[in-house]
Parts: structure tokens; C-alpha cells; sequence
């Protein structure tokens, strides 16, 4: 099969065009690279003129006199440019409804013509879009990335991005792609569970993750224990950082070089995941269900993550609390009696870092979430 993935946000599609390639398959990735994250790309539509120092500074007078971004233009035309190039593909996949980043009517005139020149496209549920933020504003979960901003609409600018989704424009990009494809893979439960109510949706397929390069190392319990702390500042507030710093100061007070705390923030992705190598426990977010891609990579390399691990991801996967990571709730005391939990009984690092990586290996594994890939897109074609 030939087969064309549109965008990427955190190396899921790398992953998973590094299975299909193994399993015999075309497989051609287009996208930008994710801005500072700088994932790798087959055909780059990534705008280079509008980050320089003086387009940069026309660029912000235009979208606040204008309302026009020069940057959208500029991907707009990159991406016009490789149509051609992207004909009688087998598959296309979307990452996301927002997948070229650019204002909706402009994304439209695009797809449509993606979609008109290849045989059967699907879009894949990663990341947030109009089911899954109108989902979280009803409020129809316990909690979710939304929620600080359900709780204090005072946030409402730094959650421009988020609200986008169900403006018109987008909704209107929204009912296009969904008119387009053959149906919505989610890529976790955090989607999974707002898209089960949806018609087209065909079902969840765990994330890629490609093992053979993420070596797991068994952790070292001399001292000090080593807690590492990412940190996107885009969507810092989304993932409850800020319950995350106020445990470590906690923590840090209480056992001072017994521990060690490093931390990073905006980093690409190569330099990111090499900076918690040596770490033990890594903590990634707390209001999300299940795992997103930069905790199951580290969790492939034997680290023990904080992150969403919540009764229903227990139950999908016939789990025991705490044995394969621990759920990270917006709660500082109980992420302090959970890291306490590990720093005074350290044999119980050990126990779950080796059953993380068996988790990420048994289902998890790139050549076999691509097998399932296929069978998804080959019954629906």
C-alpha cells in the first residue's frame, strides 16, 4: 500500500511509518516538524520566511490590523505547491482536524483537493479537536485539560487555542473532514471516550511507540532518587504543572540531597528525551485519563511516570493500580504521598519500571499497532 500521513505533534506518525515501512509499505510523512519540537519530516511544509527578525515583527502587525497571519499564507502555498506530488495514495491520514495549522477556509481548499485525488482518507484522533473540547465544556467527564479554565475563565487567553475548536470556522472545517473520510481512529482514552458517542468512529488504536529505539535501563537506587520535571510552556497550564512544582518544593524540603530534581522546558524533542535519562520518576501531566506519547516513551525506558492512569485506562487494559504508573491527580498532597510512597520504598521503582516497559511492549509495539492500522483501513475500504 502507499500510504500518506499529514502531520505530526508528538512522533506518533514517525513510529508508526517506521512499522509500515517494515512491514513492506510506501509510506510519506508531510508536515512542519512541530515547531521547537522539530520531529522528523519526509516533505516540509514548515514557514521559514515569517521567523526571521522583520518579517516576524510584519507578521504580528498584520494579524493584529489584518487579522490575515503572512505565516498561514506562506504554508498555505508550500503545501498548494506539493499537491501534485501527493496523488493516488492508497491512504491519507490527518493527524488532527487542525493538521496544516492554518485558518480553516484555507485548510479546506486544500483538503478537498488532497481528497479528491486519493482513494480513502481517515483522521486520527490525537490531540484536541471540536468532539473532544465541546465534549470537555459540557463537562461530561470528571475532568479534563479544560478544566482550569471551566474553573477560572480568567484563563481564557491562554486557552485561545483550545476555545478555537468551537468557533465556527473550525466547526465548519470540522463537518467538511468528517463529510471526507472514512471514519476517526482515537489514539487514547482521552479521546476514545468523548468519540464513542460519535458515528463514523471506527475505534481506538493505542499510540505507536517504536522500542528499538528507546533502550530501557534498569534503575539504579543509589542516592539520590532523580525526579525529572518537562515542561511545554504552551500547554503548561493544560497539564497541571503548577501541581507539579508546588510537590517537588514540598519533596525538596523534606528529603533535600537525598534527592534530585532537574527540569526542561521547550526543548526539541531529541534534546528533551535525552535530558531524563538518568531520571527514575518523570512527571508529564494530571488531567488526562490515559498516557500521552512522551509518557509511554518513558515509560519504555524504565522510567516511572506520573500521568493519566485512571480506573477506565485500569479497566481497558485488566490493570492493578500503581504497578504500571502512577495516576497523577491535580491534587498536590496526594502527589506528594505518592512520590514519598516511591522515594521510601524504592524496590517499588524497580517493580514498576520493569512492568512499564513490558505495558509499552505488549501494547504498545510499533509493527503491532501498524498491523492494526491496516486491518482498520482494509475493512473500511
Amino acid at each position: 500500500m502507499r500510504i500518506l500521513l499529514i502531520g505530526e505533534y508528538s512522533r506518533l506518525h514517525n513510529s508508526l511509518k517506521e512499522g509500515l515501512q517494515e512491514l513492506g509499505h510506501e509510506v510519506v510523512l508531510v508536515g512542519d516538524g512541530d515547531a521547537f519540537k522539530n520531529y522528523p519530516i519526509d516533505i516540509s511544509i514548515n514557514n521559514q520566511f515569517t521567523k526571521k527578525y522583520l518579517p516576524l515583527i510584519l507578521r504580528k502587525l498584520s494579524k493584529r490590523v489584518l487579522n490575515i497571519d503572512p505565516s498561514d499564507l506562506e504554508t498555505y502555498y508550500k503545501f498548494k505547491k506539493i499537491l501534485p506530488q501527493l496523488t493516488d495514495f492508497d491512504v491519507v491520514q490527518l493527524i488532527n482536524e487542525d493538521a496544516l495549522k492554518i485558518k480553516p477556509q484555507l485548510q479546506i481548499k486544500l483538503l478537498k483537493q488532497l481528497f479528491e485525488q486519493n482513494k480513502n482518507s481517515y483522521l486520527l484522533c490525537c490531540g484536541q479537536d471540536h468532539v473532544s473540547i465541546s465534549y470537555a465544556l459540557e463537562q461530561k467527564i470528571r475532568y479534563s485539560i479544560m478544566t482550569p479554565y471551566l474553573n477560572d475563565k480568567n484563563l481564557k487567553d491562554k486557552y485561545h487555542y483550545s476555545l478555537k475548536y468551537v468557533t465556527q470556522p473550525y466547526q465548519k472545517l470540522h463537518q467538511f473532514i468528517r463529510s471526507q473520510i472514512k471514519g476517526v481512529i482515537a489514539s487514547d482514552l482521552d479521546y476514545h471516550i468523548p468519540y464513542s458517542e460519535q458515528s463514523n468512529y471506527l475505534g481506538l488504536i493505542p499510540n505507536a511507540i517504536n522500542t528499538k529505539k528507546l533502550q530501557f535501563s534498569e534503575p539504579q537506587l543509589n542516592i539520590p532518587i532523580h525526579i525529572f520535571h518537562g515542561v511545554n510552556s504552551k500547554s503548561k497550564i493544560k497539564k497541571g504543572n503548577t501541581f507539579f512544582t508546588e510537590a517537588l518544593e514540598i519533596i525538596k524540603a523534606k528529603y533535600g540531597e537525598k534527592i534530585k530534581i532537574t527540569s526542561s522546558c521547550d526543548v526539541p524533542y531529541k534534546e528533551y528525551i535525552t535530558s531524563y535519562t538518568r531520571c527514575h520518576i518523570l512527571l508529564d501531566q494530571v488531567y488526562s485519563f490515559d498516557q500521552g506519547y512522551n509518557a509511554l516513551e518513558a515509560m519504555a525506558m524504565g522510567k516511572v511516570v506520573f500521568t493519566g492512569a485512571e480506573k477506565e485506562w485500569l479497566d481497558y487494559y485488566n490493570l492493578k493500580e500503581d504497578t504500571v504508573a502512577i495516576n497523577a491527580l491535580p491534587n498536590v498532597t496526594y502527589l506528594v504521598e505518592k512520590l514519598e510512597w516511591l522515594i521510601d520504598n524504592p524496590e517499588n521503582i524497580i517493580t514498576i519500571s520493569k512492568n512499564a516497559r513490558q505495558f509499552v511492549e505488549t501494547h504498545h509495539d510499533y509493527k503491532k499497532v501498524s498491523r492494526t492500522y491496516l486491518e482498520f483501513w482494509n475493512r473500511e475500504t
